[in-house]
């Protein structure tokens, strides 16, 4: 079974990829100790809760990433590696059943792997994918966020070109700092939103990470960026489902990030939710409470005695600083984690093709149904209802980027729940 990454062991790209301390179990405890898994709870840096909020209102501007070069140079060094993670991956190439899944979709046409977060903007212009409104700018440029902060929702609905002019730094500092080095800021107001009072009880290293690392949709009426959820206790797929179900269109319809022409099917589109997967029930590594930090941004030592985080985000099996410092706490044998990793990458890989070809199965019946009338209007919603929210649990884990190592019993679960009503859906022919 081919990976969706090429080679073994996945660079991290835009995307938080493959974490590495352990397996779960159920209700937080941990498997069968293997991988050279030492019970003992790791040493971890001092944990920050919480983070400052962004204000808004006018005059808010971006201090650009390169204005904090000299400054910091080591921290914006680091950051500019992250430029030699440049492969991308032609999902449609690699996987051409996602042509069905996606069929009428800009996802349909152009899909990639993502490259380090400094190509965003370049892989946001470069995409087939059309682009309408700036929403599509969230997480991209920190020009953008700061318009949001400043403008407020009407920033989503602008027509996308027209805020092409107004870019002029990518990715950078103001993310996650706004423009104070060394504060950790939440500068997306969706995030605080959808969080409520449970923002001051996660680490300021995870929710500089939840501001794109997360399951949203846009707002029917605003076309703001949204996520499905209030609160932590909500923040699984389940709940994520029911609530996005529950959202109307303008027109009264139930939301639908696409319609499907072929089957009617009113379909949702799942967007990389690292942050709810490593957060889900069985998250071992949560429940030491590790960071994204503490497993993506290495703690090095400059030439001159210096002490930094880098801001090269990165598996941690693809650095030995990470594996050495935060992986050996945990782990003995570090070969036997890595391919604890591959075995897990390559499990949940295999279960996503597995299911997506039923998934397409489902697709081409209900394509008959539709154009023979064979099917009452009613067995025939009924038959949608079921494809749209199989497919949300298969995507759920098909574009969260850990491929099952963040959170593999989650991780299963929720393919056993797209597993399920697919089979349901196909019993009905």
């Amino acid at each position: 079974m081919d990976s969706k990454w090429k080679g073994e062991l996945p660079a991290a790209g835009l995307f938080v990829v493959a974490i590495c301390l352990g397996l779960i179990g159920r209700n937080n405890k941990p498997e069968t100790v293997t991988a050279g898994v030492q019970r003992e709870e790791p040493a971890k840096t001092e944990v920050v809760l919480g983070a400052k909020i962004a204000e808004t209102g006018t005059g808010i501007t971006v201090t650009k990433a390169d204005d904090w070069s000299s400054e910091f140079t080591n921290e914006y060094e680091t950051f500019m590696q992250n430029n030699e993670n440049d492969e991308v991956v032609d999902y449609l190439e690699q996987s051409p059943y996602l042509k069905t899944l996606y069929e009428g979709y800009g996802f349909a046409i152009s899909y990639g792997s993502a490259r380090g977060h400094t190509y965003d903007i370049d892989d946001l212009y470069a995409t087939g994918r059309p682009h309408k409104l700036a929403n599509c700018f969230t997480c991209k440029t920190s020009d953008f966020t700061a318009k949001v902060l400043n403008e407020g929702d009407s920033a989503y609905a602008m027509a996308f070109d027209d805020f092409k002019s107004e870019v002029q730094d990518p990715f950078g500092c103001f993310h996650c700092h706004e423009n104070t080095p060394g504060e950790m800021y939440v500068t997306h107001g969706y995030l605080a939103d959808a969080l409520g009072d449970d923002l001051n009880t996660v680490p300021a290293a995870d929710l500089s990470c939840a501001q794109c690392h997360t399951e949203y949709y846009f707002d029917p009426e605003t076309k703001a960026t949204t996520l499905g959820y209030h609160g932590l206790d909500t923040m699984n797929p389940e709940d994520i489902l029911a609530y996005e179900n529950s959202v109307k269109d303008t027109e009264g319809n139930q939301f639908a990030d696409w319609v499907d022409e072929s089957t009617g099917t009113r379909k949702l589109k799942a967007q990389h939710p690292e942050f709810e997967t490593y957060y889900g029930e069985g998250s071992i590594h949560k429940s030491f409470d590790l960071t994204c930090a503490d497993c993506h941004m290495a703690k090095e030592t400059a030439a001159d005695g210096t002490a930094y985080t880098s801001h090269y985000w990165i598996s941690p099996l693809q650095s030995d600083t990470i594996m050495n410092s935060t992986c050996a706490q945990c782990h003995s044998d570090l070969d036997a984690l890595k391919a604890k990793v591959k075995e897990i990458q390559d499990e949940t890989t295999t279960r996503e093709t597995e299911i997506g070809q039923k998934l397409v199965q489902l697709d081409e019946k209900l394509t008959d149904a539709v154009n023979n009338g064979t099917m009452s209007d009613e067995d025939l919603d009924t038959v949608r209802s079921l494809y749209r929210d199989a497919q949300f649990y298969w995507d759920f884990v098909f574009v969260e980027n850990s491929e099952g190592v963040h959170n593999s019993a989650l991780t299963k679960e929720t393919l056993d729940k797209a597993e399920e009503l697919v089979d349901q859906a196909l019993a009905k022919f």
